[in-house]
């Protein structure tokens, strides 16, 4: 079941935290775009209220949550009522799915892996952008999770969960990336990005689907 309820509640909080915390989601947007491919049509699994599908030039995404939906078509993009271990999409859709702080929220991580797998053109990119379990923001938002609204309903992962998880599901050509590098209050200015993992608290992974898996 999608995990919607707080996010239907506090949906202008959360587009607020953008606004409230420019930095680290700047640094955020750095890397990912540093590894974004040319793409024709892309779509965000979990687009929330739209604030990184519209600077990185997707234009839809699916989101669970009908508040959140309604604010990212109040800016433009096209918006379907969905979840990841479902997509609404014929296979071969897209040659770029995104997710950005998604996984945590995800019932069945492995089957919405598949599920990107089975959408995406031969030879097209799937990234995916975390909070590292095992980085010092990771760390702490474990230490705060029954208290946050959001995170209590969150499993964390660590990127090599995820890069496992990938290659369970037929993604290879992995391109690993990190950022911020301080704790959340020290960042002060627009984090460097680095090639691979381990230091920084935010990764995006850049995965390119292989052929068809017979299990999906």
């Amino acid at each position: 079941m999608a995990k919607t309820e707080p996010f239907n509640q506090l949906a202008e909080k959360y587009d607020r935290w953008f606004e409230e915390n420019e930095y680290i989601y700047q640094s955020e947007i750095k890397a990912i775009r540093t590894v974004l491919p040319r793409f024709e049509r892309g779509v965000e699994i979990g687009v929330g209220t739209g604030r990184f599908a519209i600077p990185l030039g997707l234009k839809f995404g699916v989101e669970p949550s009908c508040e959140m939906r309604k604010i990212a078509m109040s800016k433009g993009l096209e918006v379907i009522d969905g979840v990841a271990e479902a997509l609404p999409f014929l296979a071969e859709s897209f040659d770029l799915v995104l997710m950005v702080t998604t996984v945590c929220f995800l019932d069945d991580i492995q089957r919405a892996f598949k599920e990107v797998h089975r959408i995406l053109k031969p030879s097209g990119a799937f990234i995916v952008a975390l909070v590292d379990r095992k980085s010092p923001i990771g760390s702490l938002y474990l230490r705060i999770k029954d208290q946050d609204p959001f995170y209590r309903l969150a499993t964390f992962y660590s990127t090599e969960e995820i890069l496992s998880h990938l290659q369970k599901a037929g993604f290879s050509n992995f391109c690993v990336v990190q950022t911020l590098f301080r704790g959340i209050e020290e960042i002060d200015s627009v984090e460097p990005v680095k090639e691979g993992y381990g230091e920084g608290s935010f990764v995006v992974i850049k995965a390119i689907r292989g052929q068809n898996l017979r299990s999906l």
